[in-house]
């Protein structure tokens, strides 16, 4: 191609954005990287009446969250603005008259009523899809059927109508999808949609083809919902003239339910327990709200690589890529044309594994943080441990703290089913053991010294210290499971540990 890639992400701000719309901004924002031009953000709000305050706010840090802002948007200027569809609004109405005296659009004064009489009439007649169409709009009220003089009177009068696109009766519209391969519409099936409303703003399909059209977008990577749209705008790039520069098509699959039967919706996250969101959502005028993945815990770059693979693949066995390296693979080519199952096992998964990649000091902050949340400080190297303890078993930043505060915080009750099978006598015999020598080491104790000493201990009372283990873990934790008790042990200090031991063996009562 000769010209300079552009390509773009095109929102409305209605609510908070969809987990496929993140994945359709990051499939526009890889494609446009790799071929080396611009990715551009327009906010598509041609329908006023489903604007939602803060929404525009939303969509934009999201996309900063994950490190794919646009090049050109509402808030980063290019040379096409406005990046705002209302902004644009005075251009859209000479478009669709240029249309009207070309041919390919006709003036409509049908009223509601009007319009639900022509759908029932058509019901009545068994029509599957009753619409506007080549053969409804010859019984219709609009500039087709009434005189010159008529039309001009009404819209004189300042009568409200609307401007439909005129469809051909009988005419293949073709389209190659760079996804699907060749698209093939009979134009009998297509209804002459609205092009300009009775308020005076376009409808997405007028705007969305003369916004692309000005802001030379070469190529438009959607959601799969658009495909039914695709013939009509080909039709409106015929129409204006434009065919030469309209865009390459490319129409994204689904994103599924886990089962795989229907569209992923907030529905669906809530009944099974996981965003559909990238950040959290709250509408400051109804009260409702959503949960997102940043503040469930989610690394933004393990969201991303999570989130390229739901219809991608690079064609070979890697799954974890930076976004750099996302870039270097990408390819339209190796997008799938089947509805890709949300799987957030998976999801859970890059977490882990991008977690467990970043270093003691990178992951420190969420322990100090957290801790902090809590009342409590603790230096960095006390965190720095607690990270090393447990950064391997752990899949979300908050898991670090809440799976090991007992480092810093004293347990000061005991998990009870697992005292009531595994505190006994032999465990007391060799917990009262080993605080007594602790109290009297002075030496370097790290965790194969205090491992050791243990096991002297347990052989010197002829106790297999296998027996005693949990017992040992939830005196000094307070809970029967956790990170390596050793570790844990090397971390508190001989003191420490000794304290914790005797409370126990005060607190807890002996089984059998």
């Amino acid at each position: 191609m000769s010209r300079e890639v552009r390509v773009r992400f095109a929102p409305s701000p209605t609510g908070p954005l969809h987990i496929g719309g993140v994945r359709t901004a990051l499939y526009n924002y890889l494609f446009a990287r790799k071929m080396g031009g611009k990715f551009l953000l327009r906010i598509e709000d041609t329908d006023q009446t489903r604007f939602v305050p803060g929404a525009e706010e939303y969509i934009k840090e999201s996309l900063e969250w994950l490190g794919i802002s646009p090049d050109e948007s509402p808030w980063n200027p290019g040379d096409c603005g406005p990046y705002r569809q209302s902004e644009r609004k005075p251009s859209y109405m000479q478009y669709a008259l240029d249309l009207v005296e070309a041919g390919h659009a006709y003036y409509a004064f049908d009223t509601s009523e009007e319009l639900e009489a022509m759908r029932e009439r058509l019901t009545a007649a068994r029509v599957v899809q009753p619409q506007y169409n080549s053969i409804t709009r010859t019984q219709m009220k609009n500039s087709l059927t009434l005189s010159q003089e008529e039309v001009k009177a009404r819209l004189d009068s300042g009568e409200p109508y609307v401007i439909r696109v005129k469809i051909p009766r009988k005419e293949e519209v073709r389209l190659n999808d760079m996804i699907r391969g060749w698209v093939m519409v009979h134009s009998s099936t297509l209804d002459d949609k609205v092009l300009m409303k009775s308020d005076g703003m376009p409808t997405y399909h007028l705007a969305n083809i003369v916004d692309d059209h000005l802001m030379n977008i070469t190529h438009v990577i959607r959601g799969e919902e658009w495909l039914p749209s695709a013939p009509l705008h080909v039709l409106l790039y015929k129409f204006f003239g434009w065919e030469d520069t309209m865009p390459e098509f490319a129409h994204l699959p689904l994103l599924l339910k886990p089962d795989g039967n229907g569209k992923l919706s907030k529905r669906d996250g809530d009944k099974l327990g996981f965003p559909v969101f990238p950040l959290n959502w709250e509408n400051t005028e109804n009260g409702e709200t959503a949960a997102g993945f940043r503040e469930q815990g989610y690394l933004s770059d393990a969201f991303l690589n999570f989130l390229a693979f739901l219809g991608w693949n690079p064609g070979d066995e890697r799954e974890i890529f930076s976004l750099d390296e996302l870039i270097e693979a990408f390819s339209v080519a190796r997008i799938g044309k089947a509805g890709t199952k949300f799987d957030i096992a998976k999801a859970k998964w890059y977490n882990e594994q991008y977690l467990r990649a970043k270093s003691t000091v990178e992951l420190a902050p969420y322990v100090i943080a957290d801790a902090s949340a809590e009342g409590i400080t603790i230096p960095q190297e006390t965190a720095e441990a607690i990270v090393s303890l447990t950064k391997e078993r752990v899949t979300f930043p908050a898991d670090l703290w809440q799976q090991s505060k007992f480092v810093v915080i004293a347990p000061t009750g005991f998990d009870l089913d697992i005292a009531g099978k595994r505190w006994n006598a032999d465990a007391v015999t060799v917990l009262s053991a080993y605080a007594e020598t602790l109290e009297g080491y002075t030496g370097t104790y790290d965790a194969e010294k205090a491992k050791t000493m243990l096991g002297e201990t347990a052989e010197a009372k002829e106790i297999k210290l296998g027996k005693v283990m949990q017992a040992v873990r939830l005196a000094v934790t307070g809970v029967g499971a956790g990170p390596d008790l050793m570790e844990i042990f090397a971390i508190l200090g001989t003191e420490e540990v000794s304290k914790r031991i005797r409370f126990a063996l005060a607190t807890l009562e002996v089984i059998g």
